[in-house]
């Protein structure tokens, strides 16, 4: 598996997201991507309550600690990549998480308009 370049959507060098807990394709706290994460891992997202609920609710329990896979479960506070089309869906339902843009890979952009990522960015 190769990382494909990693550049932020705002074209600079891609930021880490979070290591505590430990994020990213790759579990190396940054939203690198390559051909084989069909995901798009490449949203850097804080978790609010209402967006863990709203993930929750649509399938993807990303609150509740998983052990045997190493996921330690997801709090409000705690940053993410989270799957660019997942984010999308929760922007159209209006519960979208606020996006750490330098720590957000480029290739979000091919899922999810730049404009959309800039309406909820976060420091």
């Amino acid at each position: 598996m190769e990382p494909i370049p990693s550049r932020n959507v705002l074209g600079g060098p891609l930021r880490p997201c979070s290591l505590d807990p430990v994020t990213g394709f790759f579990r190396n706290g940054c939203c690198d991507t390559c051909g084989e994460d069909t995901g798009s891992h490449t949203v850097c997202a804080e978790m609010t309550a209402e967006f863990l609920a709203f993930s929750q609710a649509a399938g993807n329990d990303l609150s509740t600690p998983r052990p045997e896979f190493g996921f330690p479960g997801l709090e409000p506070g705690d940053r993410w990549c989270l799957c660019a089309a997942r984010w999308l869906q929760a922007f159209r339902a209006g519960f979208a998480p606020p996006v750490v843009l330098a720590a957000t890979h480029q290739a979000a952009l091919e899922i999810i308009p730049l404009e959309a990522l800039q309406a909820h960015a976060t420091a």
